[in-house]
Order: C-alpha cells, then structure tokens, then sequence
C-alpha cells in the first residue's frame, strides 16, 4: 500500500500531518470557501462608500451628519473583531465564519429598509459585528488548512478577496445605482452572504487543529484527516507537539508571554495606521472626489482602482514575502504607499482625472499588499491556541484606526479638500512603515524556514516531529 493510503496509528503529531504533508483537493475547497466568505465581506463592507453620495441627496445631509453610520459600522467591526477571534478559540473556528457572515448578509439586506441616517448607523453597527468578525475566523481556517510551505501565499490570497470583494461592490453599484437606486444595493448585497452562510453550513468542516485539542472530537478529527488522504486508525491519539512546546498558556494574556510582547504591541500599531489608510479611502474616496466636481461614475472609479490595484499588489506581495520574508516587503510597500499619496497631492484634480484614478490604483496596490499580507505575519507570529484571538487582537486595535478615519475623513476633505485627505493616507503608511520596522519576528526567508523550520527553533513554524506510522495491511 502506497503512503497516501496508508493508516495512521497510535500517536499522531497533527503539525506534521498538515505541514508537512500534502495540500490536497479537499484542503483547496476548504481555503475557496474561506476566500469566499472573505468577498462577501469585503463586497458588503464597501457597499456603503458607493451609497453614501445618493444617501446624503436624497436626505438633503451633510457629509459630517454621515459620520455617526460610517463610525457605527466600524465600531462593531472593531468588537467583532475582538469577540470573533475568542468565540473561535473557544468554540471553533466553523461557526464563527457562518454565523459572522450571515450576521452581516442580514443586517446589510436590512439597510435597504432604512428611513434615516440613524436606523443606517444602528444597522452598520450590526453588520460590523459580522463583518468584523469574518476576517479572523477566515482567516484562521485558511491557515490551519494550508500546509507550512504555502501558508504565506494562502493566507493572503484569502485576505486580499475584500478588496476583491470591494472591486466586485464598485462593478455592482455602478450597475445597480442608476438603475434601481442605493435600496436596491443593500437589498441584493445583502442576500449573497446569507445564500453563503446557508452553503457553508453544509460544506465547512472544522479545523483539524482545534479539533486535536478536543479528545471528545477525535472521532470527528479521524474522518476529516481521511477526506484530506490522511486516514487514521479509530484508536489514535492526537498531539500538536512542536506548538505544544512552544504554549505556555492560552488566551489573551498569552499574546504578551514568552517574548511576544513587543511584536504584539507593533503590529497592533501597524494594523491600526494601515487600517485608518484603508478605510479612509473605503469609507470617504468617492465622496471626496465627489465634492471636487466629478461625476458620481469617476468617484465610484476611483475606489474601484484602489481595490483593483490592491488585488494585484497583495498577490504580488505575497509571493515576495514567500521567496524573501516579510520584512523588506511589508516595509517597501509602505514606502511606496506613503510616496504614492503625497504624490498624487501635485495633480490637479479636476483636469487629470485619468491620472488621478491610475494614481489611486497604484496607491492601492501598496496599501492593500501591507494589510492583506499582515495577517500572514500573525498566522506565522502566535501559535494555535492564541492564532485567532492574536489575530483578532491586531485587527480588532487596527478597527480604532478604521474609527478615527469616520471622523478625521470627512473633517479633513471639509477643511484641506484633496490635498489634506491625500496626506492623511501618506502620513498614516508612513507609521505602518516604523511600526513594521519594529517587529522582530517577521517572516523569513524561503531558505532559512526550510532550513530551520525543523528544530523548533523559529517562533510560528512547525517542527516535525517524529511519528509513528504503519501501514494496513
């Protein structure tokens, strides 16, 4: 019998199994269904950028009066960041994605009811909680499905569907919006994740990695590994060894131990400057370009540029952190995003708008390949028992950034127009920039974590440790 139909018996170290084995067609399906859930919750998460121009018109509204909604959503983003990532420590990482994901089909389905600014702010604030929520949870699953060797360029590929998903909104709304009005666009927006949430209920199994470290579900755990071209023995028992050695303790706390501290705390900063860039242009770029006089479609282009070129950027990102290590990316990517901003600042708005929605693309490109290939750098940072709440953790202290960028967004496009919105992202990639300066475990290189990904001595990697296996006869 040849070794992928061969039997696991005794003890299994569930590490090596997933890192240092095959990456098989089930394992795929299970990272698509994430990537998936990932660009319902970018598609929804940016929908209201699109509507908020109409909103404010057929409201007769200021652009400060939209704050209060634009700051809701992000606030529940922030909690269910936050909540998200302990549920799915806690409970599993499956029902955190379907649960988070129909939260927000829902709550976005039911904007197209809203009769004010306020029932939209109450709304967003609901939604946010799933979309918040989804990243971390999807992420994680990603992660522990994805053998150690393709994990960077996964993960990533995972995050960088919300501005896929965010691409995919601007298409859509500049079909639906002229044609239907912005009710129409939460009411369809809303219905694709629950549809989702529906199939993933069926579909999404649990992670063998949290499933390892419940006795009760080895069971469970014994039938997953065999769809994966892992069969097991009915009698084995399930160790995750080498993130054993390296565990201390789980939960919160756990994110400041064994030397982890300082990497906490600078990407936590990282998260939230890139993520008050992000939102910055998610939330408020078609309206600042509104408020210079161009049309609703070349304001609605522009956000759609900045999601395009952040697709390609974060890929493109990916695979450099893949071959080099994350710190010389993430750092030059920053730079250039910073560069990128404050270059735009000497183009005249109204007659260079051609160059103006390029400018935006490549500005994108930087700013969406520092955030998406981010949570890569956590995947490697925090071993299994803190992964989704260390990544919920930087993600749901970026969301304050995602907060201040409600308010300082349309407060600076009302005092400075384009030319202080445009420094205000600038600025911001500029402390990304330092903050990632700051960590000390980055990614490596391909060759130092083929090299010394087996002796336990890197943070993040999995060693492999001996197991024993036999064949059935």
């Amino acid at each position: 019998m040849n070794a992928t139909t061969a039997t696991f018996k005794g003890h299994a170290d569930i590490g090596r199994l997933l890192d240092d084995g095959p990456y098989t067609t089930m394992q795929k399906l299970v990272v698509f269904l994430a990537a998936l859930s990932i660009v319902m919750d970018g598609f929804d998460g940016q929908l209201i950028g699109f509507a908020i121009p109409s909103m404010i018109k057929e409201w007769g509204i200021t652009r400060e009066a939209f704050v209060p909604a634009v700051a809701a959503g992000l606030i529940g983003m922030g909690i269910g960041s936050a909540c998200a990532g302990l549920f799915a420590d806690r409970f599993g990482r499956r029902l955190a994605v379907i649960a988070s994901v129909f939260l927000f089909g829902a709550a976005t389905c039911a904007i197209g009811l809203a009769p004010d600014v306020l029932t939209v702010a109450v709304l967003r604030f609901v939604a946010g909680l799933g979309i918040g929520g989804a990243l971390p949870s999807s992420t994680t699953v990603t992660a522990e499905f994805t053998p150690a060797r393709r994990r960077t360029l996964a993960v990533t590929a995972t995050i960088v569907c919300v501005p896929l998903g965010g691409m995919l909104a601007g298409l859509f709304a500049a079909e639906v919006l002229p044609a239907f009005g912005w009710r129409a666009l939460f009411f369809i927006g809303g219905t694709f994740p629950m549809a989702l949430a529906v199939l993933l209920l069926f579909t999404l199994p649990e992670s063998p990695r949290f499933l390892a470290r419940h006795p009760a579900r080895w069971g469970e755990l014994g039938r997953l590994l065999g769809r994966m071209g892992r069969p097991m023995a009915q009698d084995v028992t399930y160790t995750d060894a080498a993130e054993q050695v390296v565990e201390k303790r789980a939960g919160f706390g756990a994110l400041f131990s064994n030397g982890l501290a300082r990497d906490t705390l600078a990407t936590w900063a990282a998260f939230f400057m890139c993520l008050t860039a992000v939102y910055t242009a998610f939330s408020w770029l078609p309206t600042m370009l509104a408020s210079q006089g161009l049309s609703m479609s070349v304001a609605g282009s522009g956000l759609t540029a900045y999601n395009l070129g952040g697709v390609i950027g974060a890929l493109a990102c990916a695979v450099a952190i893949s071959r080099f290590g994350s710190r010389w990316p993430l750092v030059l990517c920053c730079a250039g995003a910073a560069a990128s901003a404050f270059a735009l600042q000497t183009l005249n708005v109204g007659k260079d708008t051609s160059l103006l929605i390029f400018g935006f693309g490549v500005h994108g490109m930087f700013v969406n390949a520092v955030q998406s290939t981010m949570y890569a750098l956590c995947a490697f940072m925090y071993p299994t028992s803190v992964r989704a709440t260390g990544t919920a953790s930087a993600l749901a202290f970026g969301r304050l950034g995602a907060i201040l960028s409600a308010f300082a967004g349309a407060a600076v496009i009302t005092a400075g127009g384009a030319t202080a919105y445009l420094a205000l992202l600038g600025t911001a990639m500029f402390f990304a920039m330092v903050a990632l300066l700051v960590v000390r475990r980055h990614i490596p290189r391909r060759e130092a974590l083929l090299r010394r990904g087996r002796d336990q001595s890197l943070p993040g990697v999995l060693p492999l440790q001996s197991i024993s296996r036999e064949r059935s006869s």
